[in-house]
């Protein structure tokens, strides 16, 4: 029987996706879980909607939810460590990560990932799930974990540099790219094949065809059309001047460049069709949408799920039967994109089997693509610098290296707000001098 451990467990509809799969799953369904959580009111809504779950799919998983600072008994023996933490939580650290910058005339979308928002995410996140790893190294030193929290290449990568911990990030913007390209231009989204390499976030669709026939020409006519071009604006700019299509969204997108959220042409927005503060409303909708589903997931009705296409379950099957399972995955570049950075965290194509996880060699990206990657692999190392040292002047250096500060704002501006962003996040990250 695998031991399933789960961080961040309060996440009780995302638990419910990612280990309700594992209990629809053969070699997974008896299956020892811990589910792991700073808010008790939370884990025990998970614990009970995953004990209904179990009940509903006829599996014998035994299931038990320790609070957070009962870590080490929940860890101990793990075989799989799933990580879905969000460290301050939207109030206050997401509405601190949003306000304070707007007073710079500095507006994000999402702030998850890079940018303002996404490097404080990190510095506030990396603390924390290393701890988890040092905790792990010594009570189960061969988990696999499989970290889902945002900033995916921030923290993936620093668990993979500083600590021994057996890691691979995930993302869900790699295994839906393709067919949801397609099927915003009404091309036919089956037999499709295609490639991808990169970085999270801002990988890139190098190649696509269908029944052998190339995608691209016909995709890139389609975007420049008004019908379509407004549907996903920044990519299809991106993809208009840069050759291939990213794998992340619009709104997504436009943060990771200098050229599209800009207060001296606002008329840009409106153009692009960006949507400011759209994470925190997010935020507000999900809020609102658990007060009402909560009551359903908890009660002693049968939870009804089917396996969904969230990869872990899959990873977690294919290393326990050692038949491989293919996904995209964020891993340490070691050579396998050959013009990216030698250590930075990248996004390629991985097999899971008994060995565990198996990147493959991509090799070099065509040039524009790997150039403006590294303008995000900048920020990404120097946060981890960061947080690996604790050096002050890393945060500066990072916030001032990122495309869409560095746009907006002077240097003397950049290390006031961040200043503003050490001292207003207190607690919630460490001292650094």
């Amino acid at each position: 029987m695998p031991k399933i451990s789960f961080i961040g467990a309060g996440s009780t509809v995302f638990v419910k996706n990612v280990l309700g799969d594992c209990l629809r799953t053969y070699s997974l369904r008896d299956s020892v879980i811990a589910l792991i959580d700073i808010d008790p009111e939370r884990l025990r809504d998970s614990q009970v909607m995953l004990e209904n779950l179990r009940r509903t799919a006829g599996a014998s998983a035994k299931i038990e939810a320790f609070q957070a600072k009962s870590a080490r008994e929940a860890l101990d023996g793990s075989d799989y460590v799933v990580n879905a933490i969000q460290v301050g939580g939207y109030e206050p650290a997401t509405v601190i990560d949003f306000e304070i910058p707007k007073k710079y005339g500095l507006r994000q979308t999402i702030g998850d990932t890079l940018g303002i928002g996404g490097i404080f995410r990190g510095l506030r996140t990396i603390p924390v799930l290393l701890d988890y790893c040092r905790i792990l190294e010594e009570v189960a030193p061969k988990a696999l974990l499989l970290n889902y929290s945002n900033p995916m290449a921030m923290l993936t990568g620093a668990i993979l540099k500083a600590t021994g911990i057996r890691a691979v990030g995930l993302c869900h913007s790699v295994q839906v790219c393709a067919r949801h390209l397609c099927a915003e231009l009404d091309l036919p989204t089956d037999n499709l094949r295609w490639r991808i390499a990169g970085i999270n976030h801002q990988g890139w669709l190098l190649e696509i065809s269908r029944n052998g026939v190339d995608l691209y020409p016909e995709i890139k006519r389609r975007a420049e059309l008004p019908e379509y071009k407004r549907k996903d604006a920044v990519r299809f700019e991106i993809l208009k001047w840069f050759g291939h299509y990213l794998t992340e969204s619009s709104e997504h997108s436009s943060e990771y460049v200098p050229w599209f959220i800009k207060s001296k042409a606002p008329e840009l927005i409106e153009r692009f069709h960006i949507p400011l503060d759209e994470y925190p409303r997010r935020c507000v909708r999900q809020i609102e949408g658990w007060k009402k589903m909560r009551e359903e997931l908890v009660s002693d009705q049968p939870v009804l799920h089917e396996r969904s296409e969230e990869y872990a379950s899959y990873i977690l099957e294919a290393v326990e039967t050692g038949i491989p399972y293919t996904f995209g995955g964020n891993v340490l570049n070691e050579g396998l994109i050959t013009n990216l950075p030698q250590g930075a965290c990248v996004e390629v194509m991985c097999v899971a089997d008994r060995n565990g996880v198996t990147p493959t060699r991509f090799g070099p990206l065509p040039p524009q693509c790997a150039a403006l990657n590294r303008t995000n692999i900048n920020v990404q190392e120097m946060v981890i610098e960061a947080a690996l040292t604790r050096r002050k002047e890393a945060i500066y250096q990072a916030a001032l290296l990122d495309p869409h500060t560095a746009a907006e704002l002077t240097i003397d501006e950049t290390v006031a707000l961040c200043e503003d962003l050490i001292a207003a996040h207190g607690r919630f990250l460490p001292e650094y001098h």
